[in-house]
């Protein structure tokens, strides 16, 4: 087959996927099906990497093990120095922060670098790996999506398109991982996506569907077992889960913040950012040694937590040595999400508050079980996002319906307590500390790319400030040009004046022009974006500005009238791409 040929049916192929929806979700349903077996197999790699350096038995799970020695516990430190290494390798490779999934869908129109895939699911791997309290959730989406969006470049998808296709890739990792088809799906609209669209629904949900089939193909077990609710019965259990949901709100405010105190900390230390996991593993050793459940993701101390009983002091020792590893191991630098470090936290916060309830008002007893299920739904809301998503999580696992609803209210009462007093989920909260303005991976990147440098009007009419009202009259007749924006001798901006004020009555025709301009610093320049540039108007309260380089040369010239045409124009498109109408 010749090289003409090939390209003639890539070319068919991208036509086909960017105007055939059937073709699309045939499309999701293979990045699904990749994404759910890449999942499979990083988890599999990961626990067997555990199972080696801690001498782990069968299938056991690292947090789950009663006790492990200190020669493994040198795993930690060990860990640290590799991540540091892999750091410094991926330092000279880019210079740059990767791009995660959710950023990528928030501001970049779903294009995530590849080498930013390898490179998060890298220095993930090895953290999750080496036991780090950190998830795998985090290279799971970044892979998914990862994959999803390489294939969609490679097809010249449209915006919208390419956005949903990183989305279904991301939510069949995440299902493919917890054996649970709708959690992956509402993970992919509330946390990857940002809404829930009709042109969305037929691919993720196919995407989710064929990622988690492919894992119970290739025999993964996964991540939550099925569970049995002992029901809920009286109104007083509504009211007192409804409390959890608020503590969990609490814990998770605290936990974010806790990691980025840390983080601030470390970074004054000025210890080089390759050495810091290895001092992180180092501080990880003591509360491995008194707790093993504080460490990995925490899949096999939830399962203990879930299914045990362990008295009060218990429950708050391992709740707070695991909240400590969590901090130390993402403020050190080791890589990961907090994804199932708050499902399990949650499930500790679930059996906390079951007991305090019960020592504080005897007889008004909450089964633990249930508690905990909430407890685990409500924190991962407040930490990660997603009250549909961690409801769909409960659903799946126990099939109560009773409960799922106590579950969805909890956790939106956990939801809008987070935003009231916060307003982040943990992933963009940290963008947030890098400078970034998004709250949720609705697609704001438009706004970014609209920049008064696309929008303005070049070559502007211009004359000299210094030149006489009547000059400036014979020059721009009446009716010719609204505005004339004035220069100074080196030819940078010097001011704008409206035409009609040089013809007003009572002007002396031998004054400078400039005694009718208006102040010379209402301009902005080329890299502001759309929404920048409409503060502007709003705070200068006038009717155009002009556009300047860093050195004061005038560009260009920006109307109100025509920038909110503009903004208008882009929204109601994105509302278009959203409801698959264009």
């Amino acid at each position: 087959m010749s090289l003409q040929k090939v390209f003639r049916i890539g070319i068919a192929l991208r036509r086909r996927f960017r105007q055939s929806e059937a073709t699309f979700i045939l499309l999701a349903v293979v990045v699904g099906a990749v994404g759910g077996g890449l999942a499979v197999l990083l988890g599999a790699a990961a626990h067997r990497l555990q199972r080696w350096l801690y001498h782990l038995p069968g299938t056991m799970r690292l947090s789950a093990a009663p006790h492990l020695d200190t020669t493994s516990l040198l795993a930690l430190p060990m860990g640290g120095a590799v991540l540091g290494l892999l750091i410094l390798a991926l330092d000279r490779w880019r210079k740059r922060t990767p791009v995660d999934v959710v950023e990528a869908n928030a501001l970049h129109g779903g294009i995530v670098p590849f080498r930013d895939t390898l490179s998060v699911t890298g220095q993930t791997f090895v953290s999750n790996g080496f036991g780090a309290s950190v998830g795998l959730e985090a290279a799971y989406a970044q892979i998914g999506g990862g994959i999803a969006s390489v294939l969609g470049k490679w097809l010249s998808l449209r915006r919208a398109d390419m956005r949903v296709l990183v989305g279904a890739g991301t939510g069949a990792a995440i299902g493919a991982a917890f054996g649970a088809p709708l959690t992956g799906a509402f993970y992919a609209f509330e946390i990857v996506i940002g809404a829930y669209t009709p042109a969305a629904i037929a691919p993720v949900a196919a995407a989710a569907i064929a990622g988690v089939a492919t894992a119970r193909s290739m025999g993964a077990v996964p991540y939550l077992i099925t569970v049995d609710s002992t029901g809920i019965s009286r109104n007083l259990d509504y009211l007192a889960f409804i409390g959890i949901g608020i503590a969990c709100a609490l814990t998770g405010i605290v936990l974010m913040r806790a990691v980025s105190l840390l983080e601030q900390g470390v970074r004054w230390t000025k210890l080089p950012p390759a050495a810091r996991p290895f001092v992180g593993g180092l501080l990880l050793m003591p509360i491995a040694h008194i707790s093993p459940q504080a460490l990995s993701a925490g899949h096999g101390a939830l399962h203990l937590a879930l299914a045990g009983d362990a008295p009060l002091k218990i429950l708050c020792i391992i709740f707070a040595l695991k909240m400590l590893a969590s901090c130390i191991s993402l403020g050190f630098g080791f890589r990961g999400g907090l994804f199932f470090a708050s499902l399990f936290l949650g499930v500790m916060v679930g059996r906390i508050y079951g007991d305090v309830t019960e020592l504080l008002l005897p007889g008004q007893h909450l089964w633990a079980q249930d508690a905990a299920l909430v407890g685990m739904a409500a924190l991962a809301v407040s930490v990660v996002g997603g009250p549909m998503t961690m409801s769909f999580l409960v659903l799946e696992a126990t099939r109560d319906f009773q409960l799922t609803g106590i579950v969805l209210t909890a956790s939106l009462v956990a939801s809008a307590l987070v935003r009231e007093l916060f307003g982040y989920s943990f992933s963009t909260w940290r963008l947030h500390l890098r400078g970034e303005v998004i709250k949720s991976a609705r697609d704001i990147g438009w706004v970014r790319q609209l920049t008064a440098g696309r929008m303005m009007r070049k070559a502007p009419v211009a004359v000299p400030a210094d030149i006489t009202i009547a000059e400036f009259r014979r020059r721009n007749p009446l009716g010719s040009t609204s505005r004339v924006i004035l220069i100074d001798d080196d030819e940078h901006y010097a001011g704008m004046v409206p035409t009609t004020r040089a013809y007003a009555d009572g002007v002396d025709l031998e004054d400078p022009v400039d005694t009718l301009t208006r102040r010379p610093d209402e301009t902005v320049t080329p890299e502001r974006n759309i929404a920048e540039v409409m503060q502007a108007f709003d705070r200068l309260g006038v009717d155009d500005l002009a556009v300047v380089d860093g050195d004061g040369g005038v560009l260009g010239l920006l109307t109100e009238s025509h920038v909110r045409k503009r903004y208008a124009d882009e929204l109601e498109k994105a509302q278009r791409e959203l409801f698959g109408e264009s």
